[in-house]
């Protein structure tokens, strides 16, 4: 490299700090990106898929249908009446859900339970025992494992899971006639082909 070259690139480079000082700078990246996440230099802009997504859409869904389910399991006049003031205050919470949408009414063993609901072993442990404190659910030695034990729904429990049933057919029906038959049959298929594919 010539003297020439030399200090040119010197030159060159003190022009592009000062560019970088004075922030005139234009950067531009070659990401696939939105349009507003690809220039540094312009303001940036809420990026409107941050809200849209087919994650927070799903999110969003399953937390108004279980809010809807405890609402209607409130106002079962077949519900306990303890159970039911529990559910009007909010004392219900994601945990009594979890134990109601998957505890076979057969019984479970804790850490099959906590796989089949995606959970962790003492997370689960942790359901169980809130359920257990309102009676819904209680625990017995496993015959075949002594140090397992074997999580079963009590009668009040079973009681309880019948309201679930009936709460869940009701939010069901009511989003078939928000967004109309066919559009609740193509969610429901696809939504089961997500959830149970690779």
């Amino acid at each position: 490299m010539s003297n020439q070259e030399h200090l040119f690139f010197i030159q060159a480079g003190w022009v592009y700090r000062s560019l970088i000082a004075d922030r005139i700078c234009k950067i531009e990246f070659s990401v696939n990106l939105p349009d507003q996440l690809t220039r540094v230099s312009e303001p940036l802009v809420e990026p409107y898929w941050r809200h849209t997504h087919l994650g927070r859409m799903l999110g969003l869904a399953v937390e108004r249908f279980d809010e809807r389910v405890l609402v209607l399991m409130a106002h079962d006049a077949m519900a306990p009446m303890t159970l039911t003031r529990l559910a009007e205050r909010q004392h219900i919470c994601a945990a009594h859900i979890h134990i109601l949408r998957h505890l076979p009414v057969s019984g479970s063993r804790l850490t099959d339970l906590a796989r089949h609901a995606r959970m962790t072993k003492q997370a689960m442990a942790q359901a169980v025992s809130l359920c257990a404190a309102w009676d819904l659910v209680e625990q017995h030695p496993c015959e075949t494992d002594q140090r397992a034990r074997v999580i079963t729904f009590t009668p009040l429990g079973l009681t309880w899971l019948g309201v679930y049933a009936t709460a869940v057919a009701q939010a069901e029906s009511e989003f078939r006639q928000l967004v109309g038959e066919d559009v609740a049959t193509v969610v429901a298929l696809g939504l089961e082909a997500y959830a149970e594919g690779d």
